[in-house]
């Protein structure tokens, strides 16, 4: 039987929650926005690729850790949205914005065959327990300082990603026993993913007031050019002043080493043998579900212990 756990935090978002929730490090506030437009979308594409796999799931723990992976991602997708719609209440733009995530993620699931699909998912699926162990280990410079309604929305997100870390793997290798197929997919499914979070980026920045964005948008970028981008500001040589007044670049105050770890392990997260049971996990997730179990407000900083 399935370990998972399917929660329903009441998070208070509603249309008085800021656009820039986190002062503090705008570039992760616009990041982490963009990502709330984009995971509704992904997420149902995770749920119908996961009914369509159903019936060729022959195992019964497979096919009972697919019914809750999906259940949890449904969750996920409906917290989203909330806050997809708390942003759309201010600027009423964004909703081509959204609709346009979701029609990329439905051209897609039009366009490809199953296997296609569950690769997708467990490729990313797979980046998601090195990322957000980087992310616990260092929360502070995340979340710290934040509007709690919105950050602990993602801390539960992200601490359930860890919870269900094999879910996406046990079902993708049940479907499709080639070992290498998952890798062979992987530039067309990253490519994929930087063209809809640009596609959001670009959406904000055409439909939101540079004032409610608190930092220019045109400077947050996706993933992978975060990361690439803060790895060349480290390297003695290229290294160079900071601009006068600028913004902390997302990833400023993570330590080089946390982030040298991190992109080892996504990068080996894609190897044919990989197996998440294995990767490091960040402990301060135990003690959100140590939390939650305890019947701790986890909508606020203070119930989710940050």
């Amino acid at each position: 039987m399935t370990n998972l756990v399917v929660r329903r935090p009441a998070f208070r978002i509603d249309e008085t929650v800021p656009f820039q929730w986190q002062p503090g490090n705008p570039a992760f506030g616009v990041f982490a926005n963009a990502f709330t437009f984009l995971a509704p979308a992904f997420e149902r594409y995770i749920v119908a690729a996961s009914r369509e796999a159903m019936p060729r799931i022959t195992d019964p723990a497979v096919a009972a850790e697919a019914d809750a992976f999906l259940r949890q991602e449904a969750q996920h997708a409906r917290a989203h949205r909330a806050h997809a719609k708390a942003l759309i209440a201010q600027f009423p733009d964004l909703e081509d914005t959204l609709a346009k995530a979701n029609a990329m993620y439905d051209d897609l699931y039009e366009r490809e065959g199953l296997d296609y699909h569950l690769a997708y998912i467990a490729d990313l699926e797979a980046t998601f327990t090195p990322l957000f162990k980087m992310i616990f280990d260092n929360r502070a410079s995340f979340f710290a300082g934040g509007d709690d309604r919105v950050g602990t929305l993602f801390l539960w997100h992200f601490a359930e990603e860890i919870e269900h870390r094999s879910s996406a793997l046990l079902v993708q290798r049940h479907i499709t026993p080639d070992p290498r197929y998952r890798l062979r997919q992987l530039r067309r499914v990253l490519a994929h993913v930087a063209k809809v979070f640009d596609g959001v980026l670009a959406g904000f920045e055409q439909h939101v007031p540079a004032e409610a964005a608190g930092i220019p948008l045109a400077r947050v970028r996706n993933g992978a050019s975060i990361l690439s981008d803060e790895l060349k500001a480290r390297v003695p040589l290229r290294r160079r002043p900071p601009d006068v007044g600028a913004p902390p670049r997302m990833l400023e105050r993570v330590p080089t080493r946390d982030l040298a770890v991190m992109t080892w392990h996504v990068a080996t997260s894609q190897l044919p043998r990989h197996d998440p049971a294995d990767a490091p996990l960040p402990e301060w997730a135990d003690e959100w579900f140590s939390a939650y179990d305890a019947g701790a407000d986890v909508t606020t900083y203070e119930g989710a212990r940050l």
